[in-house]
């Protein structure tokens, strides 16, 4: 889950209270949340300061992403066909499945054996 703020200023993205790279070791990771920044040519135009828990470094990068592409509607709603076309404001909906009772898991079956 990530929380994006928006502050005019120069550029300086913080996770975290922490500056980008230091954040996200992974040149990818950065390129991602940086993705819609690019599109719309705002990249100097804003501060960013993000807040982000759960999951991994790359799905915390997709959520920031998100996050900051629907920050960017809230500044100019005229951006919203383009974030779309490239699929930033698409969330993903994807949720782990809960365990089922008389079962090991949500998939997983206890081993079965015929004796």
């Amino acid at each position: 889950m990530a929380r994006c703020w928006l502050m005019a200023g120069n550029g300086n993205i913080t996770v975290n209270r922490r500056p980008v790279d230091e954040y996200f070791t992974r040149e990818t990771d950065t390129m991602v949340l940086r993705q819609p920044l690019n599109l719309t040519n705002t990249v100097d135009q804003f501060d960013v300061m993000i807040t982000v828990r759960g999951g991994g470094t790359t799905g915390q990068a997709g959520a920031i992403r998100h996050g900051i592409a629907k920050a960017l509607l809230e500044f100019n709603p005229e951006l919203r066909q383009v974030l779309k076309r490239a699929g930033y404001l698409t969330r993903d909906p994807r949720k782990k499945e809960r365990k089922k009772y008389g079962q090991k898991g949500a998939r997983a079956r206890f081993q079965y054996s015929k004796r």
